[in-house]
C-alpha cells in the first residue's frame, strides 16, 4: 500500500478558502493508488491499451494497459533501448504500432498525423533539439502558434486577415521568451544558441499552441547545471498551469524531485509503476538497471560454481589454441610451414 503523505498544506489551504494547487491535487489523487502495472487513475489524461510495435523480430514496445493521470508530472524511466521514446513516437503520430489503442481525453489518437495530434493539445519536445537553425528564435516561436488564418495561400494575399493575429501571436512569443529567459536572443539565429537554450525553446515553442498534455524527451541530457535548475523549475510550473506532463530521464534525483509518480520500462514493457519513492525499493527496477544479484555476495556453492566455469573455458580455449599451434607448425610430411 502507498505511504501515507503529509497534508497539512492541503488543510491550511482549504482552511484558509485558497483551492489547492496542482501539485498537490494531482498528489492527493494518487495517494490511494495502489503500486501495481496498468493500475486504473481516478482521472487519466492519455490510456493506452494493448500497443505492440516490432522492427523485424524485435519488439521495441509491449504495453498491455497503461493510464497517464491527468495534471500530474509523470516520468518515464527505464535503461537505455527499454522503448521510452519509441513509445513517445506512437502517442504522439511519428509511428504507428502493430497493434493497440490509446486515446487522449477519451478520443483515439490511431493513425493521426503529428499535426492532428498537436491540434488536440498534446505536444512533445525531442532529445535531439528540433529548432530550425536558419530562422530567428522568435520566427521559431511563432512556427507554434495553432489555427493561423494567414497560412493558406490566398489569405495570406491579404494582410488585413492575419495582421491582428500575428501582433497578438508575436505578444505571446515574447512573454514565452522573457518567461524562458531567451526574449535577449529573440532576433538570434536559432542555430547560434547552446544546446541547453535550444532545450528552452522547443519547450517555450510547444507552449506556443496551449497544449493539455506535453511530453518532454529527456530535456535535461547535455544541459549544464545552471540550465539544468531553470529546466526543472519549467517543468514544475507546466503542472501548476494545469498541464499534464511527460517526461523521459535518466536522472534519478530529477525524477525524485518532480515527479508524483513514475512508469519504468525495460524490454518494451511496464515493469512498475509508483510514486518515486517506490521505486527504489521495486526490486524488478534495481535488476532492470544494474542487473539481478548486483549487490548480493555469492554463496560458497555459487563461488565454486563460478569458478569451476571459468576452469572448463580456459581449459577449453588452451586446448584449442593448442591444437591450432600443432596444426600451423607441421604439414603432412613434417615440414614446417
Amino acid at each position: 500500500m502507498p505511504a501515507d503523505q503529509p497534508h497539512g498544506a492541503t488543510a491550511a489551504s482549504q482552511l484558509s478558502g485558497a483551492p489547492a494547487a496542482p501539485a498537490r491535487l494531482a498528489q492527493a489523487a494518487l495517494r490511494d493508488v495502489p503500486w501495481e502495472i496498468g493500475v486504473a487513475k481516478p482521472d487519466p489524461a492519455i490510456v493506452v491499451d494493448g500497443v505492440t510495435r516490432t522492427f523485424g523480430g524485435l519488439t521495441a514496445v509491449s504495453v498491455d494497459h497503461l493510464e497517464i493521470q491527468r495534471g500530474g508530472i509523470t516520468g518515464l524511466i527505464g535503461p537505455n533501448g527499454a522503448g521510452k521514446t519509441t513509445l513517445f513516437n506512437l502517442l504522439t503520430g511519428f509511428d504507428q504500432p502493430n497493434a493497440g489503442t490509446w486515446s487522449f481525453d477519451g478520443r483515439s489518437l490511431g493513425r493521426l498525423s503529428p499535426h492532428q495530434v498537436a491540434r488536440l493539445g498534446v505536444v512533445r519536445t525531442f532529445q535531439l533539439t528540433k529548432a530550425l537553425s536558419r530562422l530567428t528564435v522568435l520566427q521559431n516561436m511563432l512556427l507554434g502558434a495553432k489555427d493561423q488564418r494567414g497560412e493558406g495561400f490566398f489569405r495570406s494575399l491579404v494582410p488585413g486577415v492575419w495582421k491582428k493575429e500575428e501582433a497578438a501571436n508575436t505578444e505571446k512569443a515574447l512573454e514565452l521568451l522573457a518567461r524562458f529567459k531567451l526574449d535577449a536572443k529573440k532576433d538570434d539565429f536559432a542555430g547560434t544558441l547552446s544546446g541547453g537554450q535550444r532545450k528552452l525553446l522547443e519547450m517555450a515553442r510547444a507552449l506556443m499552441s496551449d497544449p493539455k498534455v506535453v511530453m518532454l524527451d529527456e530535456p535535461m541530457a547535455g544541459v549544464n547545471p545552471a540550465l539544468t535548475q531553470s529546466l526543472l523549475g519549467h517543468v514544475k510550473d507546466l503542472r501548476e498551469q494545469g498541464m499534464t506532463v511527460i517526461f523521459v530521464e535518466h536522472d534519478m534525483d530529477v525524477v525524485r524531485d518532480i515527479s508524483d509518480w513514475v512508469v519504468v520500462m525495460a524490454a518494451g514493457r511496464v515493469i512498475a509503476e509508483g510514486p518515486p519513492e517506490s521505486i527504489s525499493q521495486n526490486q524488478a527496477v534495481v535488476d532492470a538497471y544494474l542487473g539481478a544479484h548486483h549487490d548480493a555476495p555469492l554463496t560458497i556453492e555459487e563461488e565454486d560454481q563460478v569458478l569451476a566455469e571459468a576452469e572448463a573455458a580456459i581449459a577449453r580455449e588452451e586446448g584449442t589454441t593448442g591444437e591450432v599451434l600443432t596444426s600451423e607448425r607441421t604439414d603432412g610430411e613434417g615440414t614446417q610451414r
